[in-house]
């Protein structure tokens, strides 16, 4: 009888300790999934500025401004394409 009964203290210990690991990996595991889900979303942000950004600088007016700043371009006009000459 005494050695059923250190059995199933040792039974009940063992089980107790797992217990305990697996609450404390299950706890370990949800708190990486909640980092993971914030850095998600933070890149989620990020993608959408990025897009904001593309869009502002694609618009004609930026083209147009980095086209005569930048490249030194000129508007052209009726009486250049008539001549054939550039100003």
């Amino acid at each position: 009888m005494a050695k059923l009964n250190l059995l199933l203290i040792l039974a009940v210990l063992a089980s107790g300790v797992v217990l305990v690991h697996s609450a404390y990996e299950s706890r370990r595991l949800f708190a990486e999934l909640d980092k993971a889900r914030a850095e998600g979303q933070r890149l989620a942000a990020d993608a959408e500025r990025l897009a904001a950004e593309r869009h502002a600088q694609a618009t004609n007016l930026r083209v147009e401004q980095v086209a005569r700043e930048r490249l030194g371009m000129r508007v052209i006009t009726p009486a250049v394409v008539a001549s054939g000459v550039t100003p």
